[in-house]
């Protein structure tokens, strides 16, 4: 499977390619054709005619029946999405197997769900004095918004492409995608599902490049675009938002993270530790969910402390940075926290393997401490793994210091006091707060931050929301 294009039913290798590498190794894998801009018009043009044709008129109904045929096809070829998403990222096989694809395959099952059964709202009016009956009907029906660019991430590519996709689709949007130049496979299946699955020419458009002066940049300035769904930096979420305050386009934005965990003296510790390395060295730390920042209750931080740098130090598997680039982001902060003044427990470094991996992107799982509150590693996030270890007395300053950042989007906490749970958790200035767990996601909930996390939540009706209109209509009786 060759990287390509999907515009208006067509598959296309339009514009100069450029070279898709192994995380792993190193190697070339793929040639990425870059999207010209007369590629992204085209695909605008392709999505704003499905819109005005057979798309625009498609019902509930037909676009859910769209949707489980999307999903059945994913399901067919599940090994080939496995295979070329572990080949684009490097991450494990496993993590691929039970959480990317299965839950991209949910993605549009959910949402067809959701799209079929939800309910609209009516009202019926009386107002003294009318002519007539002095009655009328007020009812909500939902329009789609048009032309929607959908921009999504590097880390987790097939499942936060379809966490956008298919509620855009079953609100009866076409679609312009644009993936992370890093891992254009999944999408690029992606496009050959839909094509098989029969969706009208131009309802779901496919663009590969990147984003600064390039495709994306192309795409999210569109004055053709009706809406922007993006996943990704809080900078490039910034420039985006720039992009669409010339045509006033509404933006919903899932962002940075620098996630918090408070470890109370009270918490069962071994579920704590085991929590904690799972949430921070998950996918190599590549995951805006994953925890940076480790507050535990002075009583048990050295035991805390010294389990999780063991247990960091024996990880294997973990899986490399995306690219070298930023292999070396990572490793400059290793180096600044040294600068710093940080105590190194675990890692640090880079591992050395002795056979083909040594020219592929890996660093270590590290684990530091004794850094203050304003060190830049401590602010900044770095996405690599790696956590910073700090102790705290009370439980008001557990949370002064977990809200103490410039982000908001995920914390965990962990501790056996129910009181305490339900007390804390809403305190902390971010959209989810796991308790006593990390990353058990419900579909049907809202998903998000604040601050420079994000703007808007995705999940369940929340993405339907936002990617439809209400409309009021009022009939005179």
């Amino acid at each position: 499977m060759k990287p390509a294009h999907y515009v208006n039913g067509v598959f296309t290798t339009a514009g100069t390619p450029f070279p898709l590498r192994s995380p792993v190794d190193g190697r070339q894998i793929a040639a990425v054709p870059e999207a010209p801009r007369e590629t992204v018009d085209e695909a605008v043009r392709a999505a704003r005619a499905a819109m005005d044709g057979a798309w625009g008129r498609s019902t509930t109904e037909e676009r859910c029946a769209y949707l489980r045929r999307i999903a059945d096809g994913i399901e067919a070829r599940f090994e080939e999405f496995v295979a070329a998403e572990t080949a684009d990222t490097g991450k494990p096989r496993e993590l691929a197997a039970t959480v990317d694809i299965p839950r991209a395959i949910a993605n549009f099952r959910a949402y067809a769900d959701l799209a079929y059964g939800r309910p609209e709202r009516a009202y019926p009016t009386s107002v003294p004095g009318w002519s007539g009956s002095g009655q009328a009907l007020n009812y909500t029906v939902r329009r789609p918004l048009g032309v929607v660019a959908v921009i999504s991430p590097w880390n987790l590519p097939l499942l936060l492409l379809t966490w956008k996709v298919a509620p855009a689709l079953a609100a009866g949007n076409a679609v312009v995608a644009k993936p992370s130049e890093e891992t254009p496979s999944t999408a690029t299946l992606l496009a050959e599902v839909i094509d098989a699955a029969g969706l009208p020419a131009g309802a779901f458009n496919l663009v590969h490049g990147h984003g600064a002066g390039a495709a994306g940049e192309h795409l999210t300035a569109h004055p053709g675009v009706d809406a922007i769904a993006f996943t990704g930096a809080s900078a490039t979420g910034s420039a985006i938002m720039r992009n669409a305050a010339a045509h006033v386009t509404p933006v919903s934005f899932e962002l940075g993270g620098k996630n918090a965990a408070l470890v109370f003296a009270d918490a069962d510790l071994e579920e704590a530790v085991e929590g904690t390395l799972r949430s921070s060295f998950t996918h190599s730390g590549q995951i805006c969910l994953c925890t940076e920042r480790v507050y535990v209750q002075r009583p048990v931080f050295d035991a805390f402390t010294g389990a999780l740098a063991e247990r960091a130090a024996a990880l294997r598997g973990y899986g490399p940075m995306i690219s070298a680039g930023h292999r070396d982001k990572v490793l400059s902060y290793y180096r600044l926290a040294a600068e710093e003044g940080a105590t190194v427990l675990a890692g640090g470094g880079v591992p050395e393997f002795g056979d083909a991996r040594d020219g592929g992107y890996h660093v270590e799982p590290t684990v530091i401490t004794g850094l203050p509150q304003s060190a830049r590693t401590v602010r900044e996030e770095i996405f690599g793994p790696i956590c910073h270890v700090a102790p705290f007395d009370e439980e008001d300053e557990a949370v002064r210091l977990a809200n103490d950042s410039p982000y908001g989007l995920a914390a965990t906490l962990w501790t056996t006091d129910l009181s305490r749970a339900h007390r804390v958790a809403p305190r902390i200035e971010a959209g989810i707060v796991w308790v006593n767990c990390w990353n058990l996601r419900d579909l049907r909930t809202p998903f998000g931050g604040v601050k420079a996390s994000g703007i808007g939540r995705e999940g369940g009706e929340y993405s339907l929301d936002f990617f439809s209109e209400p409309v009021n209509v009022c009939v005179k009786i």
